[in-house]
């Protein structure tokens, strides 16, 4: 595929489904283990017009932390939670969608970010479109983006860090460059999730404005 083609897109069908599930279940996760503050994203795998895309965010302006970011739907686990239960009730408070158990396709590796967090990413499906309504408080806004464009021929995008740290890896999502963490989930569920590639984010560097 060249740069100017465009990817192709995903069926949101069953075939893909069974695929993802069968590559996250064969994936040996990266689990960090002890205490730490523990946190959950989802990626929220769901169809518009047959082809499936995923949700994506950026943070209320009003936030005291990470206001304006780009990010997934998540947040810290409450007691009582596991990552599944944090990453599902998650995407229900900031933008609506509300999905049980039984659409939990798998998780990725656990990552810890900037702010001391350990984050675990949870893939999950849904069969029927959905409704973005996201909360006020948390979401400026929200979109469904093609899956399809995580497979730009450009990405990951390399960048040196600036402070002379690992190198920051950074994923498309319409038309912009997005940065680890984030990117760093984006990544494994394209290698990992859709095409059932070994591929470990949990050294990649993050920006240092992501610690605030």
């Amino acid at each position: 595929m060249t740069a100017t083609e465009s990817p192709t897109p995903y069926r949101h069908d069953a075939a893909l489904r069974a695929r993802i599930t069968a590559n996250l279940a064969a994936h040996e996760r990266h689990v960090i283990e002890g205490p730490a503050r523990r946190a959950a994203v989802a990626l929220l795998l769901a169809p518009i017009d047959g082809v499936t895309h995923y949700a994506f965010t950026q943070r209320a302006w009003t936030l005291r932390r990470g206001a304006g970011q780009y990010a997934l739907p998540g947040g810290g686990v409450d007691a009582g939670e596991d990552a599944v239960d944090a990453a599902r009730r998650e995407l229900h408070e900031e933008i609506g969608v509300l999905l049980d158990r039984s659409a939990t396709l798998g998780c990725l590796d656990d990552f810890s970010t900037r702010t001391d967090h350990v984050v675990t990413p949870v893939v999950l499906w849904s069969d029927e479109p959905v409704a973005l309504a996201p909360a006020p408080d948390e979401v400026h806004e929200a979109w469904l983006v093609p899956l399809a464009e995580l497979d730009h021929p450009d990405a990951p995008h390399a960048q040196a860090h600036p402070s002379g740290g690992a190198t920051i890896l950074r994923m498309p999502v319409l038309g912009e460059w997005i940065n680890p963490p984030t990117a760093a989930f984006l990544l494994q569920l394209r290698d990992v999730a859709v095409h059932g590639r070994t591929t470990r984010v949990h050294a990649v560097g993050q920006p240092d404005w992501t610690a605030r």
